[in-house]
């Protein structure tokens, strides 16, 4: 048996090789990885033959001076005697013409190398790497794909500005670190600039990739949880169709709100800042990411100041000493015959290389023209803040590597270099680079989130000067984090005043929000609160209840403390019937002195003078006592008034009962065979009238004893008023107390009704049915108009009563004697008391 071995080797490339576009030997190699080219141009496979490699087009400046600060720091580290002594380290620079496809291609070239390795070779398939670490890629989804692919071979990847925060994720991304903050902070901290303004209807424009979309969704989230209300939020890609982003276009126009946050790279806010310019879509206030709000590039091609005034994050500025001068040495690698950077010439200085002696050219390139009268995107250094992300970046792999090869004066070479272990101490390097910037990486592989913010202020002569008008810190509290400078902030169209970007405005004081059907949160209407609630505080949501004693003012913004309302003496109807009431005590005392002196006529003493007396000071309280239903309630004025009331009245219907008894026993007495005074002497009259009032002073003593009348606000009434009144405490003893009353009182008309047609020249049952009669009807309106009455037209109700039923019986039972006393003294003798003298006359 023979074997024969293939041939064919175990380990081949597939493919052409990846020739680095800028390359330099080095004990120690770095990737870096590029977009020197923006695009490329679209060819159709027939899928019969092999396709050919990208045509990379549209150069782009930016991308060469990211490059050639990795050159500068790379010859500064290997000019140091300080960091890596001894040790050269070496680059090999790639483009990927903003291919995520050719980007992987290009990481893996740097991974593998681009040598075959055959069977027959010393060296396995599994071979280092061929470079430590790589340096790139500028935007976030490229670096996902390279990430992805370099994760699992533990090669460090450090980009210099690729802000996605989906690259924090350890568990994908295991050998991602970056030098720039992760858009993790850049959008919670872009939500709350908007919030600061008081914006809080905004629309969204972001790029429809990883780094826009990532971004944009963390702005969302944390907009919604600060109140904000995104009324449109478009993704577009540079290489869409014109017809997409003129749809945007038109969704801006005939949107309402005011303020466009744009999540943007800049090459995509290139291609919308010309299609913009066409509308000339001016008089939005626009609030950018790092990725172009401090570009002059972009700046610059605002011809139409669409973007004045725009504010947004920037990455803190700062600067790298020598990296300008540096940054124009590329002649070396113009005359190293480098394609790419022929053509970056060209472009630079808008001539052409003379390939042929025949060939006639109108600019031709020399190779020594002078890049410092030049001015361009390349020359331009605004972007220092990125330029030194990618010197960190460096440095970052040169300290690992000092640490690793534990260098003093010199490096143990004799250290086998790992992935892994470069990596980890990648992770753990600390320090400070030659301008005083702080250098380290969190547990996710990013820097610390600090940020400056930025402010374009057109200038008169159309430059833009981006100032800085506050900080952001991630790292303070979150009520510190944002902090804005007192400096003189230009908005939209040159305007000094802030813009407004609401779909409704604020609530004021004294309403509250209703949203609006079918309409995002922020879209709401302001009802006025109901009486008896206020708010005190804009965009309310709800109406607060106002105290039990309070009650809400006419703009609902505040609670006041209810009006008291209780029948007072500075009222009028208080007044009116105070001074009714002194009427009645006076005219009653003018009746009882009228009576005094008169009190040995006839006509006095043959109507009972004692009970006339004592009628007449009943009286007297009865006017009296309506005045302690007048004044605010107390706890002595409440049982005061019903128990005096009751009583004084039950004195006073005695009196008067026992009158009508002695005019009604006086005829029975007159009969033959009557003996019925003797039991109706004044001491029976003192006894009955003691003996009536005792029962109502029961009554009275048991209605205090068991359930008082007491001071009572009664809230029911009137909403936005008290009524202070007095409870009855027992219903019961109450009516007890009326009841009482009127069973008197009816008993007084019965009597003095039977004695009307007595045969007498001056009846007084006559007046005294009179009396009643208006006492009883006084009283029986009284009761349904008590009832019916609110507040303090109950009392004046009660109050009218006692003053109607007093006066009542004071001007049917007094006044006519009185008339007779004054004015009919000839009717006042003892004959005409008994008829004779009107019989003789006739």
């Amino acid at each position: 048996m023979s074997f024969s071995q293939s041939e064919e080797s175990l380990c081949r490339r597939r493919g052409d090789p990846d020739i680095p576009q800028l390359s330099k030997d080095g004990e120690i190699m770095l990737g870096g990885i590029f977009s020197f080219h923006s695009s490329w141009k679209n060819k159709e496979n027939t899928y019969s033959e092999e396709p050919q490699p990208l045509e990379c087009i549209s150069l782009n400046f930016r991308e060469f001076q990211f490059a050639q600060t990795m050159r500068f720091a790379i010859e500064e580290i290997n000019n140091s005697t300080d960091l890596l002594p001894g040790i050269s380290l070496g680059y090999s620079i790639h483009d990927t013409c903003g291919s995520i496809a050719r980007s992987v291609k290009v990481a893996l070239a740097l991974n593998n190398g681009n040598d075959n390795v055959s069977s027959n070779s010393e060296e396995s398939c599994n071979r280092r790497a061929q470079v430590q670490a790589i340096l790139g890629e500028t935007s976030s989804s490229p670096s996902t794909a390279i990430a992805t692919v370099l994760g699992p071979f533990q090669i460090p990847l450090i980009s210099h500005f690729a802000t996605c925060a989906c690259l924090s994720d350890k568990s994908k991304y295991p050998s991602f670190l970056r030098t720039v903050p992760s858009d993790y902070y850049q959008s919670r901290a872009l939500a709350q600039l908007v919030k600061h303004f008081g914006w809080t209807w905004v629309g969204a424009v972001r790029t429809n990739d990883d780094y826009g979309n990532n971004g944009m969704a963390t702005f969302t989230e944390t907009a919604e949880q600060l109140g904000i209300c995104l009324e449109y939020s478009v993704a577009f890609f540079r290489t869409d169709p014109s017809e997409k982003i003129q749809n945007i276009i038109e969704l801006i126009k005939a949107s309402t709100s005011k303020v466009i946050v744009a999540f943007l790279s800049h090459m995509d806010m290139d291609v919308l800042i010309h299609k913009l310019s066409n509308h000339n879509l001016t008089g939005y206030q626009w609030v950018g990411s790092e990725s172009w709000i401090f570009d002059s590039q972009i700046a610059a091609m605002d011809k139409n100041h669409i973007l004045d005034g725009a504010i947004g994050l920037s990455i803190p500025k700062a600067h790298v000493s020598a990296l300008k001068d540096f940054m124009f040495h590329v002649k070396p690698l113009i005359s190293s015959n480098n394609d790419l950077f022929t053509e970056f010439w060209e472009a630079l200085f808008s001539c052409k290389f003379k390939q042929s002696q025949s060939e006639e050219i109108q600019t031709e390139c020399t190779g020594h023209e002078d890049l410092t009268d030049v001015q361009n995107s390349f020359t331009d250094m605004s972007l220092m803040p990125i330029f030194n992300n990618v010197y960190k970046g460096v440095y970052a792999v040169a300290h690992a590597l000092h640490n690793i090869f534990e260098c003093n004066k010199t490096c143990n070479n004799s250290v086998q270099l790992e992935p892994f272990t470069i990596l980890q101490h990648i992770r753990k390097i600390h320090f400070q680079t030659k301008e005083g910037h702080e250098v380290y990486f969190n547990k996710y592989g990013d820097p610390a989130a600090k940020y400056e913010i930025i402010n374009w202020q057109p200038r008169d002569n159309g430059i833009v000067d981006f100032i800085s008008v506050g900080l952001y810190d991630a790292s303070l509290p979150a009520d510190k984090q944002l902090n804005l400078q007192n400096i003189s902030l230009i908005w939209a169209q040159r305007s000094l005043q802030v813009p407004v970007s609401v779909c409704s405005e604020k609530c004021p004081p004294g309403t509250r929000k209703v949203l609006q059907k079918g309409k995002p949160v922020c879209c709401h209407d302001c009802v006025p609160c109901a009486e008896g609630e206020m708010t005190n505080s804009a965009d309310s949501i709800t109406c607060v209840r106002c105290p039990l004693e309070s009650w809400s003012n006419e703009k609902r913004d505040a609670c006041v403390k209810k009006e008291a309302v209780f029948l007072s003496y500075e009222e009028i109807m208080g007044a009116l019937l105070t001074s009714v009431s002194l009427l009645g005590t006076c005219l009653t005392a003018a009746v009882a002195f009228i009576f005094f002196k008169y009190r040995k006529t006839p006509l006095v003493r043959a109507n009972n003078s004692e009970l006339s007396f004592l009628l007449l000071f009943s009286l007297t309280l009865c006017f009296l006592c309506s005045l302690t239903f007048i004044g605010q309630p107390s706890k002595w004025s409440c049982m005061l008034r019903h128990t005096a009331f009751g009583i004084t009245f039950v004195l006073c219907l005695s009196c008067v009962l026992g009158k009508t008894m002695v005019v009604l026993m006086a005829f029975k007495a007159t009969l033959p065979g009557r003996n019925a005074m003797k039991w109706f002497g004044p001491t029976q009259q003192r006894l009955s009238v003691l003996g009536f009032t005792f029962i109502q002073v029961i009554i009275c003593i048991l209605w205090l004893s068991i359930s008082p009348p007491f001071p009572f606000k009664n809230f029911k009434e009137y909403k936005d008023k008290i009524i202070l009144e007095c409870a009855l405490g027992s219903a019961v003893g109450f009516w007890s107390v009326l009841g009482y009353i009127g069973l008197l009182a009816m008993l007084c008309f019965i009597f003095a009704f039977l004695a009307r047609k007595l045969p007498d020249n001056f009846n007084e049952a006559k007046f005294i049915t009179f009396s009643m009669l208006i006492f009883c009807a006084v009283w029986l309106t009284f009761i349904p108009a008590y009832v019916s009455s609110p507040g303090k037209f109950s009392v004046a109700v009660e109050i009218f009563a006692i003053l109607a039923s007093s006066f009542g019986l004071l001007i049917c039972i007094f006044i006519p004697k009185c008339y007779i006393m004054l004015l009919k003294p000839e009717r006042n003798t003892k004959k005409h008391m008994m008829g004779k003298g009107a019989s003789k006359s006739i």
